[in-house]
């Protein structure tokens, strides 16, 4: 299988690039072209494939006459668009990374192009795939955790434009830890909630963190009503100290009526303290989210049942994005704001 991984702009491209080259049957080639919006130091294009050891064609149009079967968009956010509709119109199934895009509007017309050419759209959620959320979800969708009332989430990261400058420019990434953070959440929600739909919208955000570094949010708490009843409240703050072992992580409690279930999507370590570098130690162990993703896009599940977790899908990222736009006019006014 040959996949082609469209931009290397994405903090996570140069990870999926690598574990798509470890699997079995696949042929993995990457593309690079806009590497004019990169700060000075990053590393882009020829030479990041070289250091991360895949094949390289030096533009968009070179990529898919090599016929890829599917391809990854790895982009500055406002570039996915573009992109999904270049593949849609080659035929070709596409992940693209998370948020869908910057706009409804752009995620709207994602998905009708990848419907009108007969191509899987799907959106980059790895967190889908923890043992944990498995976890979460089945004691919500068996009942045993009753009806719920109520739920506490928080993606907290470090903040990204440290590594790519773009996450800082609203008019590149859409926001900032609003944008980059609710998301994530939101998917694991909308799954969890069977697609139930959100209702309305509360957010409040402020720039107290690293505010002489980007005019973007760094902080940010929404509030979400869903058509089920349900009220649910996610911290999405680039708020991880710069020197923190870990990038961040993902933590979610469900209050239902019989049970509280809580999960933290990354705590799959071994926590220590190293006495010759003075600082704390956190080994991971476990499975890796982002495989298990890209496996589920290149091949499906590897045991086909009824509770098999998919791939979020265009549909359910335009869900995910209407949320935040949403939370964007809610915190410009002050005001809760319909979804949709």
């Amino acid at each position: 299988m040959k996949v082609g991984v469209l931009s290397f702009a994405h903090v996570h491209a140069g990870g999926f690039a690598r574990l798509l080259a470890a699997m079995d049957g696949v042929e993995v080639r990457a593309a690079d072209p806009d590497t004019d919006l990169a700060a000075p130091g990053e590393v882009r294009g020829r030479a990041f494939a070289a250091e991360i050891g895949v094949d390289y064609a030096d533009t968009y149009e070179e990529l898919f006459a090599w016929g890829p079967d599917k391809v990854v968009v790895c982009s500055e956010n406002v570039r996915h668009r573009p992109l999904v509709e270049w593949a849609a119109a080659h035929g070709v199934d596409v992940l693209c990374e998370k948020p869908l895009a910057t706009t409804a509007e752009d995620g709207a017309a994602m998905v009708a192009a990848c419907r009108a050419a007969g191509v899987r759209l799907a959106v980059a959620h790895p967190v889908r795939f923890s043992p944990a959320y498995r976890a979460v979800r089945e004691a919500v969708r068996s009942g045993s955790a009753g009806r719920v009332l109520t739920v506490a989430g928080a993606n907290n990261g470090y903040m990204p434009a440290g590594a790519r400058r773009w996450f800082g420019d609203p008019a590149l990434a859409g926001g900032g830890a609003l944008m980059d953070h609710t998301v994530h959440l939101a998917d694991l929600l909308d799954d969890l909630f069977d697609a139930s739909s959100a209702d309305e919208v509360y957010a409040q955000v402020n720039n107290l963190l690293y505010e002489d570094e980007v005019t973007t949010e760094t902080a940010g708490l929404i509030t979400v009503r869903y058509a089920n009843g349900a009220v649910a409240t996610i911290d999405c703050s680039w708020s991880q100290p710069r020197h923190h072992p870990a990038w961040g992580g993902l933590q979610l409690q469900v209050i239902g009526e019989r049970a509280t279930v809580e999960m933290d999507a990354f705590d799959q370590k071994v926590h220590g303290f190293s006495e010759t570098t003075r600082a704390p130690v956190e080994l991971p162990y476990g499975v890796d989210l982002d495989a298990l993703m890209l496996r589920e896009f290149l091949f499906g599940p590897p045991t086909p049942t009824a509770d098999a977790i998919p791939v979020t899908d265009g549909e359910a990222g335009l869900r995910s994005l209407r949320i935040v736009t949403a939370a964007y006019e809610s915190a410009r006014t002050g005001r809760a704001v319909r979804v949709g």
